[in-house]
């Protein structure tokens, strides 16, 4: 590989992890914009989004898209479909967050990736392979014992997996990228948030640009707008990562994000996991491993398939042991690079 390949992929892996990293500390920041309550942070941060992702648009002179989208009705709609499932995942994983159920909210992001598998074979009417159903199976069996420790369903969990597994159901069909995606559903959400923010300030209950003595002055204001920036910096470094990094790396970067919401759960915040919450949570763990082992199987048959389909040249008499050595270079560059 050359080295400029090399380092771009480098680079790529530190986007990633950066990405994955900034979401995986997202419990962190919530709490900070106590005594807010969720609808207000929520709101505010669905409107200090569409400022944050205005301007870097502006500094990236990234506007092509726009016209485009706005004669395709249905994308659109899609788009405005994407706009309502985030912004239930948002409110809930906020106020789940502020209330004190870190660990529960990492639940429903490693759950996440069973869930759209179920999606794929029920929507898109794709076929699983035998390692895949396994891994459904062992999800399924691990909700219904999380049910039994929590002495319910996992709603919350599952609220966050049906959100966001739904979310990226319909920005698979809508093809846009995460900042592109991001600056369409904040458009849309905007005019509500804006309207609701005015609600909260006209009822009393608004906090942004207020001051409170002894509770909150206007550090809280700032941390309300810089929720927008907090919100769009990781869809940029994801963005960058995506075209730097293959496919496989990504998807095992992706866990990074819950293992550090459950480390916050159990570490920072002290929340209590009893014995059947931790066998619970095996078992996810265990039908992740599964999964993971069968994709990395998968793209390593893949390679080795168009590794073999391509067509070698028949060696010339004269020098028939260095064709050979030759083609043998080009299938495993192939293989490498594929």
């Amino acid at each position: 590989m050359p080295q400029t390949t090399q380092q771009d992929s480098g680079r790529g892996l530190w986007y990633g992890m950066a990405a994955y990293g900034i979401w995986g500390l997202f419990p962190l920041f919530w709490p900070l914009l106590e005594p807010g309550a969720a609808d207000d942070i929520l709101a505010n941060r669905m409107v200090w989004s569409l400022v944050a992702v205005a301007l870097m648009l502006v500094a990236q002179r990234h506007w092509g898209w726009i016209r485009p989208l706005l004669r395709q009705p249905r994308r659109l709609a899609m788009l405005v479909g994407a706009a309502t499932v985030i912004s239930v995942n948002w409110g809930v994983y906020i106020w789940a967050v502020n209330s004190g159920h870190v660990v529960e909210t990492s639940l429903g992001y490693f759950i996440n990736p069973l869930v759209t598998i179920g999606f794929g074979v029920l929507v898109l009417k794709e076929r699983l392979r035998g390692a895949q159903w396994t891994a459904v199976g062992i999800g399924a069996a691990a909700v219904a014992v999380l049910s039994v420790a929590y002495g319910q369903l996992p709603w919350i969990a599952l609220t966050l997996a049906l959100s966001f597994a739904t979310y990226g159901l319909l920005k698979k069909q809508v093809g846009l990228s995460g900042l592109e995606s991001l600056a369409a559903e904040s458009a849309f959400m905007f005019p509500f948030a804006l309207g609701y923010l005015v609600y909260l300030e006209v009822s009393g209950r608004g906090t942004f640009g207020h001051t409170v003595a002894g509770s909150y002055g206007w550090g809280h204001s700032g941390l309300l707008m810089l929720s927008g920036v907090i919100t769009a910096i990781p869809l940029l470094f994801f963005g960058a990562a995506a075209v730097r990094v293959p496919l496989t790396v990504m998807g095992l970067l992706q866990y990074l994000a819950p293992v550090f919401q459950f480390l916050i759960g159990v570490a920072v915040f002290h929340e209590s996991m009893p014995p059947a919450r931790w066998a619970g949570f095996a078992l996810v763990w265990a039908a992740l491993a599964v999964l993971t082992w069968d994709a990395l199987r998968q793209v390593r048959a893949d390679r080795a398939g168009r590794a073999a389909a391509v067509p070698q040249p028949a060696p010339t008499a004269a020098a028939p042991a260095a064709a050979s050595a030759a083609a043998s270079t080009a299938a495993a560059q192939e293989a490498v690079t594929s």
